[in-house]
């Protein structure tokens, strides 16, 4: 048997070799020593990409059973930051456990324990929605017949039913969206991870969407998103983070967050950013237009 992979994160382990004005990594500081309860337990972590920091000492507890908003503007490090917490990408430093396992010091422990949402150019498109189901199901270790009843269950759930046989690169794009939550889903992880769910979907389907992740929540399952849509966030989490520049600005309750507020609101106070709009002259909606010109045909 393979003995698990270790990974050091320290910055000397991984070839964290600072360039002139390139920005450095952040001093050491104590850190109040990460979560065993937690489902999702972050302290310190850091990633960069040549000379851009994308998340700087980044720390968050994510409670079990929570429903909890990953929000922040573009660039933000949101996620760099679900990357690393699931194991596709190894951080420059800082930690990560997952239900009180160390990610990196064994990520197929804790792979096995989250479902992670592909995006849809991750997938094996030319299989049918049926086959994709079963493969994924499959290749988490699942038995052939418990995966094909409970991909024909997910298929009806996301009313997927008349394309089961159909190819998923003929699917539209939020059929593929629902797809690929649906191959997140069939293992019944413990911690579910997506990055923007709900992107492409109709609101019928998002409906339903919503409607299953939020039960799958009160069963104890814990559902992480991250999103670019407040009024989402504020009507179906639980908790929500506000992240900003790789690191956190906000963490709490929704309502905590909020602090009273409109919470889009409230993100803008935390992120800045926001300035008057820029008038442009000849932005005006057709008001100095000559009138039309004549008909063909007509007299001037």
């Amino acid at each position: 048997m393979l003995e698990p992979m270790t990974i050091d994160t320290s910055q000397s382990s991984v070839g964290f070799d600072p360039t002139p004005n390139a920005p450095a990594a952040p001093a050491p500081t104590p850190v109040v020593p990460a979560s065993p309860s937690a489902a999702m337990s972050i302290r310190g972590l850091f990633k960069r990409f040549g000379d851009k920091v994308a998340v700087n000492g980044l720390s968050l507890d994510i409670p079990v059973g929570s429903f909890y908003g990953l929000v922040g503007p573009n660039g933000a490090g949101k996620t760099t930051t679900l990357n690393m917490v699931t194991g596709l990408l190894v951080p420059d430093a800082g930690t990560a456990m997952i239900l009180g396992h160390d990610v990196w010091s064994d990520v197929n422990r804790a792979k096995r324990s989250i479902g992670v949402m592909p995006q849809s150019d991750q997938i094996f498109d030319r299989l049918t929605g049926l086959q994709l189901l079963v493969y994924s199901g499959m290749l988490r270790g699942m038995g052939r017949a418990e995966t094909v009843r409970r991909a024909h269950d997910l298929l009806g759930a996301f009313d997927l039913e008349q394309a089961a046989n159909k190819m998923v690169v003929d699917y539209s794009a939020g059929m593929t969206k629902k797809i690929c939550l649906a191959a997140a889903m069939i293992h019944s992880p413990r911690v579910l991870v997506l990055d923007e769910p709900f992107e492409s979907v109709d609101p019928v389907s998002s409906a339903n969407l919503k409607d299953i992740l939020i039960e799958y929540a009160r069963t104890g399952g814990t559902v992480i998103i991250s999103s670019h849509v407040m009024a989402l966030v504020e009507k179906m989490c639980t908790h929500v983070a506000v992240i900003n520049q790789g690191q956190v600005c906000a963490a709490g309750t929704v309502e905590e967050v909020a602090a009273g507020e409109d919470l889009e609101d409230r993100f803008l106070q935390l992120v800045g950013g926001r300035h008057a709009a820029a008038h442009l002259s000849w932005l005006d909606g057709g008001a100095d237009e000559p009138s039309a010109a004549p008909a063909i045909g007509s007299e001037a």
